[in-house]
């Protein structure tokens, strides 16, 4: 590679390829570059030459490609598309990676895109997409090996080798075998035991009869409990009566749970409606931004109305403003922490909704401790700063500091269980509410200990 060709970046590279209209050297393009490069390669170029690419590209690697970005970001690309070109790249797709995609459009460009779809392709998006995102229903795979209890050994190979191409993306583990009528699970065989079989041998000869499964209704926290049990590859997923419906990996599994904390992780930080990539139009951001911030603005204005209403005392004390904020913040922090484990604990199942009031007596305990720490430290900071003016100021904002860390504390440990109780998302509620009223009570507590102490000397 000469030093100039070495100087142009992976978008200038993308773009020319694009302009040259080479769909084989874009693939090879690609297959170049490594996992991280592909999504952000993408992300700089126009949306007009993202909508080149994808047309131009063979719809089975473009189904790759896509499958290489996360949901949103294939969502916006799938919707610029023609139907006709999208439809082809979607039916090329793994089937729950066709259901994440379809639950992403607009129900208008979905449908449209599922009209256009072989039959049996969309007929099983449909199915997934009726299923909650994170159950077995909506996580599992449709392709699968599944034979009839009459199937010979050598019947069941001939199939395999005949359809290689087909099922070389199927990650076959396992062959499953149904009764032909119902499709109810009979039982299962290792590749192993397949191929070592005799020939003439019906399958129902080496399948294994004893078989774990999971409901399609199964919950993400029932599948991560059954993985931490049993080291399989997969399982499969039965209906309400019995049939075999679909297959979940393991893999599949941790990356729902992977998906589901950052999501949990964006509504903490204050992102309503999921995902958000800078990517997406401006209008929609702006949207969910500001779905979490406007109402903020009230719950700020109940915190400053304490100020206000003591307003008169600060005039009296003025050095008692610098050291409000810290209250604020420090207790917020601590109370984050609390939050923090909480939702990792309702996550992971370790507590229940119920349990508030052991969670209180625990973070109490520790929120005494780590009060009377912080509180002697700013305390003596405050004395050292203002003491020569105000030397009962160390005292207020120290005692102030032990109680709304241990108020603090306690509330971010129990509000997402109580919110858990309610059916209110914890993720979402439990930031703006700790916020709030760590910051009334800080506030309230530093100025009424101030003008306790102002009374008891005779300032006041």
């Amino acid at each position: 590679m000469s030093s100039e060709s070495a100087a142009v970046s992976p978008r200038e590279q993308l773009e020319q390829l694009i302009e040259r209209g080479d769909a084989g050297a874009l693939v090879g393009f690609f297959k170049s570059l490594g996992s991280g490069e592909t999504a952000h390669t993408i992300a700089r170029i126009d949306e007009a030459d993202q909508t080149r690419l994808l047309e131009m590209l063979p719809p089975e690697f473009a189904a790759d490609l896509m499958e290489s970005l996360s949901d949103a970001q294939a969502a916006d690309l799938i919707e610029e598309l023609p139907v006709e070109c999208a439809a082809a790249i979607v039916d090329q797709m793994a089937s729950d990676e066709q259901a994440d995609l379809i639950g992403e459009l607009d129900e208008d460009d979905a449908e449209a895109i599922l009209e256009r779809m072989i039959p049996e392709e969309a007929e099983d998006v449909r199915r997934l997409t009726t299923y909650g995102p994170d159950t077995a229903g909506g996580i599992m795979v449709t392709e699968f090996l599944s034979y009839p209890e009459q199937m010979t050994v050598d019947g069941i190979i001939d199939d395999l080798r005949g359809n290689s191409q087909k099922y070389s993306s199927y990650d076959v583990q396992y062959v499953y075998v149904v009764t032909e009528a119902s499709g109810k699970l009979s039982g299962i065989v290792r590749l192993r035991d397949l191929v070592l079989a005799r020939g003439g041998d019906r399958i129902t000869s080496v399948m294994l009869t004893t078989t774990q499964s999971v409901a399609v209704t199964a919950t993400l926290d029932d599948l991560e409990d059954f993985f931490d049990r049993h080291s399989y590859f997969g399982v499969p997923v039965l209906d309400g009566d019995g049939r075999l419906v679909g297959v979940v990996r393991r893999a599949l599994v941790e990356e729902s749970l992977a998906e589901r904390s950052d999501k949990a992780m964006l509504r903490i930080r204050g992102i309503v409606g999921g995902e958000e990539l800078r990517t997406m139009p401006l209008a929609s951001r702006a949207v969910r931004r500001l779905a979490f911030l406007a109402p903020n603005i009230g719950l700020n204005l109940v915190s400053v109305s304490v100020i206000a209403w003591y307003e008169p005392l600060l005039a009296q004390v003025s050095a008692l403003m610098i050291f409000l904020p810290i209250l604020s913040d420090m207790s917020g922090c601590a109370g984050n922490q609390a939050v923090a484990v909480s939702m990792r604990e309702l996550a992971l199942g370790l507590v229940k909704p119920s349990e508030s009031a052991r969670v209180l007596a625990q973070e109490a305990a520790l929120g005494l401790i780590n009060g009377l720490v912080l509180g002697v430290i700013l305390g003596t900071i405050t004395w050292l700063m203002r003491g020569d003016t105000y030397p009962y100021l160390g005292l207020v904002v120290g005692v102030a500091m032990v109680l709304n860390s241990l108020i603090a504390v306690c509330v971010g440990g129990t509000v997402p269980l109580l919110l858990q109780r309610l059916r209110v998302d914890p993720a979402l509620a439990s930031g703006p509410l700790l916020t709030t009223l760590t910051d009334l009570c800080g506030f309230f507590l530093a100025l009424r200990l101030a003008m306790v102490m102002l009374e008891m000397t005779g300032v006041g």
